[in-house]
């Protein structure tokens, strides 16, 4: 197989192109200049033939089929688990890098689960189907994974508040609908304007939801740490912008509230908003069209003399989906 050098323009997929993740990865490869030398964006049939912009030109979206037949360096699957199951196998066996966003491949033991901030270091030539870990995941691991390295975390109790956006287009069609008094759209099964829904994905056997477990197994595969106990409540709010996280972590060394704070302003991809005497911290509206991830609101448990409280907040198509796989493909490009 032939290996890209540093530099070298690649020829780029986006499986999806047309769903809002796909949308997000195209903006976000064109902001941070990824060297493109041709873009092939790929959808689904119904959106076949459909024409989208990137830096400036048209480009027809193609059928995965079709995609497969073509000469491509990178893939960035954003298409569902089961366009992901069936589709990033073949392209990894034709000599493509695939980033998967999808759920798929992101417990199988075979596949890195990659946050660059965090295990970027994992990643080799040699992996070539590369799975994207879930929004909510991605920025409580960005902001814990310096504070695991410095203590050593215990548990994690987490409770979510995720924006629409990450159920897809029709969830914010049926909120902003809800908004101007139209009904008509049933994408949750309850009305989602004005109202908290505690269900994010599907419930399982256990009582938790799809959502809730991908927090507890990502993390302990991310951090390479099984002991952690990992205790998870997604909530969906009616906002469009980010998704904020409640963290309430339970260290196995004694905490400095200074060093903690040092230690977070110092860690790539974290940005420390933490002045609530003049009502600063991390918020949606503020995480917007941003790559970071934003913690505050830092403070010690009452109770627990080595837990910690804070509030992270991330744009969930930026940093928890988008920008996290361009970033994977950056890596890529250093092969």
């Amino acid at each position: 197989m032939k290996i890209k050098q540093k530099n070298d323009f690649m020829k780029v997929a986006v499986v999806g192109a047309t769903g809002l993740v796909g949308r997000k990865m195209l903006q976000v490869l064109e902001e941070r200049n990824f060297p493109v030398s041709e873009l092939i964006p790929v959808a689904s049939d119904r959106s076949v033939g459909k024409e989208i912009m990137f830096r400036g030109h048209r480009y027809k979206v193609i059928s995965v089929q079709e995609a497969l037949q073509q000469d491509i360096d990178i893939a960035l699957f954003s298409a569902g688990s089961g366009v992901s199951r069936e589709y990033a196998p073949q392209f990894a066996r034709r000599g493509v890098y695939v980033i998967d966003n999808s759920s798929a491949w992101r417990m199988d033991k075979d596949v890195k689960l990659i946050v660059p901030e965090v295990n970027g270091d994992l990643l080799t030539k040699d992996d070539y189907l590369i799975a994207n870990p879930n929004c909510s995941t991605i920025q409580m691991v960005v902001a814990l994974a310096p504070l695991h390295r410095h203590y050593g975390i215990k548990r994690i109790v987490v409770s979510t508040y995720q924006s629409v956006t990450g159920a897809g287009y029709m969830a914010v069609e049926q909120m902003i609908h809800e908004r101007s008094g139209f009904f008509d759209i049933h994408k949750f099964p309850h009305r989602i304007d004005m109202n908290t829904l505690p269900h994010c994905d599907v419930f399982l056997d256990n009582l938790y939801t799809k959502e809730e477990m991908k927090l507890v197994n990502e993390t302990h595969k991310i951090l390479n740490d099984y002991d952690i106990q990992v205790s998870a409540t997604a909530v969906r709010v009616p906002v469009i912008g980010g998704h904020s996280e409640s963290v309430n972590v339970e260290f196995r060394r004694d905490i400095d509230l200074a060093q903690v704070r040092s230690i977070l302003s110092e860690a790539p991809g974290v940005v420390l908003l933490d002045n609530p005497q003049e009502n600063e911290y991390p918020m949606p509206v503020l995480a917007q069209d941003r790559d970071e991830v934003f913690v505050g609101r830092l403070r010690k448990d009452l109770f627990l003399p080595n837990a910690l409280n804070m509030w992270i907040v991330a744009d969930n198509l930026r940093k928890g989906a988008a920008t996290n796989a361009v970033q994977i493909a950056e890596i890529i490009l250093s092969f």
